[in-house]
């Protein structure tokens, strides 16, 4: 008896054991990883021995799900998130994790959580090639990989994953071909590749995946035809945008909600199948050489609501009897071949409709219009041959009567190029405080294709003459007088043709001849963008003396739509914008100073950005003004009005460079958080105090903007708020470029995207209740 008694004690205390010791095995390996991920603060709360990842409070960048001593879902966000302008596949110090880290192990020791159906590990700077052996993990169904530095092929192995069903590894370095197995996968729903260096076709078998909802393939270098993908009855988002793509439209399946193909070089007709996507939404075609005209059907979709054609090579006429759905809200056809009149239901006056039509050749609004014969130019390749041979002539010829004359005139103009820069050295101590040598003047030159693109309709820039500003402002009187800051007065005017222009009067503190004036002038002419606010000339007032100028008048385009400050002031309760629109406004202003920096030689760097510089049009697109005058002028930053200056450090000499654009930019992104919350504080402030409020997650409800706590999700916030920290920052050689802060805001767009995108498809998918 008493040995019976025994044996049971022996195996209840091994039952009892048992468990925890698995508990405790489990918690080891966490530990591991957490060394291997060498040990970053998302992970502090593991740091105690006695905690217990099983019951630690989820966040938004940790979380971990157990079910009973297993666990199940690993999620790890974490803050390297910075992407060097060239990564090479080693390790890249306070980037990636550094050359100790091995992926392989890293990897090896994940695969011992057995159990875990959903890993989440995002911007970790893991690096190296994903090895095979992630295929150990067989009771996966999520993974999430994405933001960091992996790169190589995409393991073959993840086919044999049967419970596997989403797979995003967007924003790594893959760079070889887009698997040719995912017909392999036999629940695969979600794919999402997006932002790599993958190369090579679309291989036909995706078009087998007949569980796929949602394929996202954007920002590689993908090529060739997009692939049938008419079988797959489930698939309800594509984006293949900006890769390579150069085939026809094929027809798609009839389940798509999104479908996103701009920026490529898709060609042929727009198929009429697409006119009969009943589910479609939001349709992205721009940017590509699609030919005919637009399958009326298309505006009549039920549920449209967003539809870009723009820059194609769209011909034809719209019927005026054209319909449009009551969901469709964007129509943009700019930039194509366009004909006839704007049919009814495109009136952008309608159902607040925003209809973008420049730079076609329609009837109404020839401002922005081209002359008819434009779009009645022949594309077909009829006489090909007879056109090849006259255009090689031709251009034999060209280039033989071009070096004749280039010869003559070599001499004549390298004596003038002499004489130029001659006669500016004679003038570089004068103007020396611009900061600008006159080599580089003269030498300046745009570098940004992507911006030719999208300056291709601008009107183009002259000269005006101070007669002309004069009538246009009724001599400058006082209903004409928009404001005076520190860099001069603003007025408002009326051209003779109608169009309205804003004249910013500037006051040279530095006296410039006349000839050096305009070589800036032509630098300052060349800063062209869709978020710059255009410049579409300039006046010099020289009539008291012809041999230097104290004051010039710069005439932009009229933007009517207010400042972005009166938008986050509070001030007027139909301004309000939300998270997903402040977003995009700040998106757009990054991508104008990103231009600034990068898009001529010299950069222009110092550009006075701040919310009240930022205008915004009918439609809501932001415009930054006030940009390059350091060209002309550095004195306009030593005249700034000191009570401009709200944003204040606890030490002021402690700030390096405090006007420097990344800086300023993070005070925009401070304001756009806090919204009336920052205007309320009326006079000046501790920004490092305030800073350490929106870091902590328990006071930031209290110091942000309400409508951004309530429109935004906790990622997609956390990530702006991040890098806003760093713009921020009192040391100027730890602050981001405006290249990273460029991308973190994209990344934080998407992220909410993503959010929105869930939110539709879990309601859509909700069974609705009968009347």
């Amino acid at each position: 008896m008493a040995w019976h008694l025994s044996i049971l004690i022996m195996a209840t205390t091994c039952f009892m054991l048992f468990p925890r010791s698995e508990q405790s095995s489990e918690s080891e390996l966490l530990q591991q990883l957490r060394k291997q991920l060498e040990y970053p603060r998302q992970l502090d709360a593991w740091g105690s021995p006695s905690s217990d990842p099983c019951y630690t409070q989820p966040t938004a960048v940790l979380a971990v799900t157990c079910e009973g001593n297993a666990i199940t879902e690993l999620k790890i966000i974490g803050d390297r998130i910075t992407k060097p302008p060239k990564f090479s596949g080693y390790s890249v110090p306070n980037v990636t994790l550094s050359e100790a880290f091995v992926v392989d192990s890293f990897v090896t020791t994940l695969a011992r959580l057995t159990t875990l159906r959903v890993v989440i590990l995002v911007s970790l700077g893991l690096w190296g090639p994903l090895p095979d052996k992630i295929h150990r993990l067989s009771s996966l169904e999520v993974l999430d990989l994405s933001s960091n530095f992996l790169y190589g092929s995409i393991p073959p192995k993840l086919s044999v994953m049967s419970k596997l069903h989403t797979v995003t590894l967007d924003r790594n370095y893959f760079n070889e071909s887009v698997p040719d197995w995912l017909d392999s996968f036999s629940n695969l729903t979600v794919l999402r590749l997006q932002s790599n260096r993958l190369k090579g076709s679309i291989p036909a078998s995706i078009g087998k995946a007949a569980m796929l909802t949602e394929l996202a393939l954007a920002g590689n270098s993908i090529s060739g035809d997009v692939p049938n993908l008419a079988y797959l009855n489930k698939l309800e988002m594509l984006d293949l945008r900006d890769n390579q793509l150069d085939g026809d439209l094929p027809e798609m399946p009839t389940a798509l909600v999104t479908i996103l193909l701009s920026k490529n070089s898709l060609k042929g007709e727009i198929p009429k199948q697409f006119g009969e996507l009943n589910r479609l939404q939001h349709l992205d075609l721009s940017f590509n050489f699609l030919v005919g005209s637009p399958p009326e059907g298309l505006f009549a979709l039920p549920n449209i609501s967003y539809l870009n054609l723009a820059a194609n090579m769209l011909s034809g006429s719209l019927s005026s009897s054209l319909t449009c759905s009551s969901t469709l809200g964007f129509v943009d056809l700019s930039t194509n071949r366009l004909t006839g009149d704007l049919p009814a239901c495109l009136n952008g006056n309608m159902n607040n409709k925003v209809v973008k039509f420049d730079g076609n050749c329609f009837s109404v609004g020839p401002a922005h219009q081209h002359e008819a014969k434009y779009c009645q130019q022949s594309h077909k390749g009829s006489n090909k041959d007879v056109g090849l041979v006259v255009t090689v002539v031709g251009i034999l010829f060209i280039v033989l009567v071009l070096s004749l004359v280039l010869m003559a005139s070599n001499r004549r103009s390298c004596q003038k190029v002499l004489a130029e820069q001659q006669f500016l050295q004679k003038h570089k101590q004068d103007n020396s405080t611009s900061g600008m040598s006159s080599e580089l003047l003269v030498n300046a030159r745009c570098i940004s294709q992507a911006v030719k693109l999208g300056t291709q309709i601008q009107p183009s820039y002259r000269i005006f003459s101070l007669e002309e500003l004069k009538e246009a402002t009724k001599s400058f009187e006082r209903s004409a007088f928009l404001g005076e800051g520190a860099i001069g007065k603003l007025y408002k005017g009326k051209l003779e043709n109608g169009t309205l222009i804003a004249i910013r009067c500037l006051a040279l503190h530095q006296r410039y001849s006349i000839r050096n004036l305009k070589l800036r002038l032509d630098l300052l002419a060349k800063l062209r963008h869709p978020n710059l606010v255009c410049l579409l000339g300039h006046c010099i007032d020289s009539a008291v003396d012809e041999s230097s100028v104290k004051r010039v008048f710069l005439v932009y385009e009229y933007v009517p739509g207010g400042t972005l400050s009166s938008y986050l002031s509070g001030s007027s309760p139909e301004k309000t914008l939300k998270w997903c629109d402040r977003l995009q406004l700040l998106i757009a202003i990054a991508k104008a100073v990103h231009f600034l920096h990068t898009g001529i030689i010299p950069g222009s760097l110092y550009n006075r950005l701040k919310s009240s510089s930022i205008l915004l049009d009918e439609h809501l697109v932001s415009k930054l003004s006030d940009y390059g005058l350091s060209i002309i002028t550095e004195e306009i930053y030593k005249h700034e009005v000191v009570e401009e200056k709200r944003y204040l450090q606890n030490n002021a000499a402690e700030t390096e460079d405090s006007e420097d654009d990344v800086y300023s930019f993070g005070c925009i992104l401070l304001e756009a958080l806090m919204g009336p919350k920052l205007h309320e504080k009326g006079g000046p402030f501790v920004l490092n105090d305030l800073v350490a409020s929106i870091s902590c997650q328990e006071e930031r409800e209290e110091v942000l903007d309400s409508v951004v706590i309530g429109t935004s999700s906790q990622d997609s916030l956390s990530i702006v708020v991040s890098i806003m920290i760093k713009c921020l920052s009192a040391q100027s050689s730890t602050r981001p470029s405006i290249e990273e802060v460029l991308w973190n805001l994209q990344y934080a767009a998407q992220v909410q995207l993503k959010l929105l995108i869930c939110s539709h498809c879990i309601s859509n998918n909700r069974p609705r209740e009968e009347k």
